[in-house]
């Protein structure tokens, strides 16, 4: 499932709206090592362009 919400994220990303969504989404499927795995991947590839996104979904 990780694997599949870095895909899907990666391919909504040009829209934050989406993008937040689908974040939240993948993140009440995930077990809790999955989804400290998937902020730290967020934090890396969209942490500039998302970051009040990311910084509302992890808090």
């Amino acid at each position: 499932m990780l694997n599949y919400a870095k895909f899907i994220l990666e391919k909504v990303s040009f829209d934050p709206q989406l993008f937040e969504k689908e974040l939240l989404k993948h993140l009440s499927e995930l077990i809790v090592e999955e989804v400290i795995e998937l902020k730290n991947w967020c934090y890396e590839n969209f942490g500039q362009k998302h970051a009040m996104v990311l910084n509302r979904c992890f808090a």
